[in-house]
């Protein structure tokens, strides 16, 4: 269980070596540097440096021509001293002024373009039409209407034969007739109502459309082609200036991308007169190293403490663990970290949760695929999920050559046992009903073992914290450890033996007092802090303390009885398993193998993410609630680029 050793390393300078001590600092790895704002708050007279960091909006102009434009510049940090803000601001301007110029010109005729298009569209359902159309729109004494009528609406003409108008029809489609009408002015308004009846929708043909239709078509096609070509020759005059400027903009942006975090490093200084000081943690291995580096900047003062010796900065926590513990750090991550001077619960939660998980799982031939598929996870993917499947899997393997498990089939191992180990049968029968209670006797026996572990580790906590009431009166501390190991020591021995220890003599020393510790832990903790034992009388305490030790007792039922899921889940997977075989009886022939084959990934999906989720509850809710608080800070180290 183990949490890196952490140093707390102080820079001071003065306030004009301010940029070399930054600069430094961003290119400097493994520290996790402390946040001004945590001090500031904390000591009378300190400033913080953090301001209005010009770089962003610089960054974001960037961007922009990037997006717009579409220029693809690196994200590689330099450092260019020959360029200013001003120059920048200045250049970035000028060429979004240029580039924007050409993307308004292909703008523009990308709307005429799609004018053009909309007008041909319906020009071309005319062009049987063999009349100037600036004749017909310059009419004088008649008025014409072009557009589409439903196909459904064209027969019902004729009711309307009397009327002063004239139809023509030049295209039909599946659902319009593309049409015009024409009438005097005199009778234009009610002739137009009689074909808004029948849902005539009008057509407008632009004005720059002229002649003959076909006229008009070969016209606007030609004109769509020279805004085509215009489009194509100002992508090309964009395409030479972005070549021009992708060089010099990509040292623009390399040194903003610099300065930018030059400026985001001022969040962690503290100024203080004319000085500066800048507090970061560091792992014991690198902190003489860091102080060396700082050192070659003159007038710099490094200093190197351990993590806690300024209590106004809580100390980051890196956790340090083996190669079978490490990707378990995920789990005890997702809970949160430990604080720097508790334990690192990660090789306790790697081992009880690769077993649980291989007891309730276990098939060898499932097991090895696990593994299989967590190795490819973790070597494309980079997945912790896929190094923690390694690990459970070869769990589950192991406990699935106990219980004689090949892919389901509990037979074929059993020669295995009887000619290399010269057993009778395989170790374990899950599916013996014989053996029925003392796997769910063990499911118990094991949850037992793992809440005492549990509660030592939370007795080893509270007393290298000095929390010495809660390590003596805690129910997860020794007065709950005696009362729970001895309450199913005299269960145990009882149903095994029939020895009966639950006499006065055994009970009042191992039940009644610890009881009461539990009961008058909190006055206690009350009184060692100075405070009344009971500030709202013993009646009112009496009757929540009740309550309290009810529940406790309670936890101690439930938090043992839930561990029967483990012997629960191992019968849970053979059942499944031994559906698969029946069914694979039952179609027989090339058949079967298709069963084999698709129950053993349906059951591996199922039951892997379901005892997944199960084995975490324990961890959890089960063992987690008895030791660990997970309040600590993951150790952030600052980003170098």
């Amino acid at each position: 269980m183990a949490i890196s050793t952490i140093k707390l390393i102080d820079i001071t300078a003065n306030q004009s070596q301010l940029d070399d001590v930054l600069t430094k600092l961003i290119e400097t790895e493994h520290i996790h540097p402390v946040l001004a704002s945590e001090i500031i708050e904390k000591v009378h007279g300190s400033t913080s440096f953090v301001s209005e960091n010009p770089c962003q909006t610089l960054l974001q102009d960037v961007k922009d021509i990037e997006t717009k434009f579409n220029i693809q510049l690196t994200d590689v940090e330099q450092r260019n001293y020959d360029i200013d803000f001003d120059e920048m601001f200045d250049y970035m301007q000028n060429l979004k002024l240029q580039l924007g110029e050409e993307i308004k010109r292909i703008k523009t005729l990308e709307k005429e373009i799609s004018e053009y298009q909309d007008a041909l569209i319906q020009v071309n359902h005319l062009k049987v039409l063999d009349l100037p159309l600036d004749d017909l729109f310059a009419a004088e004494y008649v008025t014409f209407r072009f557009g589409r009528l439903p196909n459904d609406s064209v027969p019902k003409l004729k009711f309307f034969q009397s009327k002063p108008f004239v139809f023509q029809s030049f295209d039909t489609d599946n659902n319009y007739s593309w049409c015009m009408y024409y009438t005097t002015d005199e009778y234009k308004r009610e002739v137009d109502n009689i074909f808004s009846s029948l849902f005539f929708e009008r057509i407008f043909i632009p004005d720059f459309v002229h002649g003959r239709p076909l006229e008009a078509i070969e016209n606007l096609e030609s004109k769509i082609k020279e805004a085509q070509l215009e489009i194509q020759s100002y992508h090309q005059e964009m395409d030479n200036i972005a070549g021009t400027c992708t060089n010099k903009l990509s040292c623009i942006k390399g040194e903003l991308l610099y300065l930018n975090r030059i400026f985001e490093a001022k969040k962690y200084v503290v100024g203080l007169g004319d000085k500066i000081s800048i507090s970061v943690f560091s792992e014991d291995v690198y902190a003489s190293e860091i102080k060396s580096s700082f050192e070659l900047i003159p007038d710099v003062e490094v200093e190197i403490n351990d993590a806690d010796a300024d209590k106004r900065i809580k100390p980051p926590t890196k956790l340090k663990n083996g190669w079978f513990s490490k990707p378990f750090g995920l789990f005890v991550e997702m809970y949160g970290l430990p604080s720097y001077h508790d334990i690192d619960p990660t090789p306790f939660v790697a081992w009880s949760y690769a077993i649980l998980f291989g007891l309730m799982f276990g098939d060898l031939g499932q097991g090895i695929v696990l593994s299989l598929l967590g190795l490819w996870l973790y070597k494309k993917k980079g997945s912790m999920l896929g190094a923690i499947g390694i690990r459970i899997g070869i769990t589950s393997a192991i406990f699935g050559f106990l219980y004689g498990s090949l892919f389901g089939n509990e037979e074929i191992l059993i020669p295995v046992f009887q000619n290399v180990f010269g057993l009778l049968d395989k170790p374990i029968h899950v599916m013996d009903a014989d053996f029925t209670m003392t796997l769910l006797i063990s499911a118990i026996g094991i949850g037992v073992f793992l809440i005492i572990v549990a509660m030592i580790i939370s007795i080893y906590i509270k007393a290298k914290h000095k929390h010495y009431i809660e390590m003596i009166m805690s129910h997860n501390g020794i007065a709950g450890l005696i009362f729970y190991t001895y309450l199913l020591s005299a269960l145990g021995l009882s149903m095994g033996f029939q020895i009966d220890i639950l006499t006065p003599v055994f009970t009042i020393p191992f039940i009644g007092i610890p009881l009461l510790l539990i009961f008058f832990k909190e006055p206690f903790e009350r009184r060692s802090h100075g405070e009344k034992m009971f500030p709202t009388g013993f009646g009112g305490f009496f009757v929540e303390g009740f309550f309290e030790l009810f529940e406790i007792l309670l936890s101690y039922i439930t938090n043992t009885m839930s561990f029967l899921r483990v012997g629960g889940f191992i019968l849970s997977h053979a059942g499944m398993m031994l559906v698969v075989m029946s069914l694979m009886e039952m179609v027989g022939g090339a058949g079967s193998i298709f069963v084999l084959i698709f129950g053993n990934i349906f059951v591996m999906a199922l039951e892997g993410m379901i005892v997944g989720i199960q084995v975490l509850r324990l961890q959890f809710y089960e063992l987690f609630s008895r030791y660990y608080q997970g309040n600590g800070i993951a150790f952030t180290p600052l980003k170098i680029k």
